[in-house]
């Protein structure tokens, strides 16, 4: 069973996934408000991933004799100023998202509570990806600037991104 601290951070990290996957989709109806599909497409196959991810921490919490308690979700930002200013955003966002999971992580380790330590590693493997992404993402959008070629370049490679679940091993 799940400890009552873990419980709350664990649930806790449902509503920033969730959160997550919705401030996504705010980033995405940006991008097609402006006809950047290939971005819009980015981070709506974003969105997707991360309400995954909540859903795998309702099923383990559930699953491990924890209580899911729902939280409320705040409005996410719709306004940018810049291409730039999203994609930053999207990074600083994902950098938060693998410090709650290293505290969880930590929280875990602490009550040496060993099934949870071992679900929270797909997690950290995870966000390795997610940060990686972010910042090639971000560098790309920095070195292209205004220029038009670049943003339809880049934007033709984020169109190709598709939404693939994800695999967890058991």
């Amino acid at each position: 069973m799940l400890s009552e601290k873990l419980g709350k951070l664990l649930n806790d990290q449902i509503r920033k996934e969730l959160f997550s996957a919705y401030f996504y989709l705010s980033m995405s109806a940006y991008f097609y408000d402006k006809s950047l599909d290939g971005m819009a497409n980015f981070f709506r196959v974003q969105a997707q991933e991360e309400r995954d991810h909540g859903m795998m921490i309702f099923d383990y919490i559930k699953e491990t004799g924890g209580r899911v308690l729902l939280q409320k979700i705040d409005e996410p930002k719709h306004d940018f100023k810049s291409i730039v200013e999203v994609f930053k955003m999207a990074l600083d966002h994902e950098r938060g998202v693998t410090k709650s999971i290293y505290n969880m992580v930590n929280v875990a380790n602490e009550e040496k509570d060993h099934k949870t330590i071992t679900f929270l590693r797909w997690f950290i493997d995870e966000q390795v990806e997610e940060e990686s992404t972010a910042e090639s993402n971000l560098a790309k959008v920095k070195m292209m600037g205004d220029d038009g070629r670049g943003i339809f370049m880049i934007d033709q490679e984020l169109l190709k991104r598709v939404y693939t679940p994800p695999i967890v091993s058991e």
